[in-house]
């Protein structure tokens, strides 16, 4: 028998070693573009999380739109202002309290104190926002003279415009009835 064979047990453990790869510029430049850009993987799952905070979050805006800063009523009502005070610990706010003209007309509704024969309370309220609407009530307060105010009416109120969801936005005297 002949042994003219390579036996890789007998060559000292020692294993051939294979060339060292030389990059190409071809690989050299496909490398270099996957190492200075940012790889994303597009999760499914993350854009529907995405997707349902977006949603929640324009849905929690858009009501908090209506509900505060967008007036779903402009009203006028006619009545006497009765009392105007600047209310509030944090965010001083006046306050107007009128006697409607509805309230007048129907005697049934009508709370009379028995000491003075006043009418005991008013029934509306209004927050002023305007220093210039607010000197004209202060004007009107208790002049006996019938006015009429212009309001918008919000489904909420905020502090800091108000303790009632009415905001006055006009006070002018009432001229177009003969009282």
């Amino acid at each position: 028998m002949t042994d003219d064979f390579n036996d890789h047990f007998m060559e000292d453990g020692k294993r051939k070693e294979e060339p060292e790869h030389v990059e190409t510029p071809d690989e050299r430049e496909d490398r270099e573009i996957e190492e200075s850009t940012i790889s994303h993987r597009h999760n499914t799952v993350h854009t529907i999380i995405y997707a349902a905070i977006a949603l929640v979050s324009i849905g929690f805006a858009t009501w908090v739109w209506f509900h505060y800063y967008h007036p779903y009523a402009q009203r006028v009502e006619k009545g006497w202002i009765m009392d105007v005070s600047n209310e509030g610990a944090i965010f001083k706010t006046i306050e107007c309290k009128v006697i409607t003209q509805d309230l007048v007309l129907d005697t049934m509704k009508v709370k009379w104190n028995k000491d003075t024969m006043l009418v005991d309370g008013c029934n509306f309220a209004v927050s002023i926002g305007d220093d210039s609407l607010a000197i004209e009530a202060v004007k009107w307060k208790g002049s006996g003279k019938r006015v009429l105010i212009t309001y918008d009416e919000y489904s909420g109120s905020l502090p800091w415009r108000g303790g009632t969801n009415r905001v006055a936005t006009g006070i002018c005297l009432d001229t177009l009835t003969v009282e």
